[in-house]
């Protein structure tokens, strides 16, 4: 995994709880939700690259 896979999961996932804490506390299901999605789609592809990182070696 490089390093700028690496901070584009890292900015996902942060971006995720974010939106997830901000819809929290605005009582906003919607925005709350998206946050969720983010934070699996970052883990997701964290998981894929760590596939990738096992096979290359």
């Amino acid at each position: 995994m490089s390093a700028a896979d690496k901070i584009k999961n890292a900015a996902q996932d942060v971006a995720g709880k974010v939106k997830e804490a901000a819809g929290s506390a605005s009582n906003n299901e919607r925005l709350e939700a998206e946050g969720r999605n983010d934070q699996a789609a970052a883990s997701a592809k964290k998981a894929g690259e760590n596939v990738k990182d096992v096979f290359k070696s």
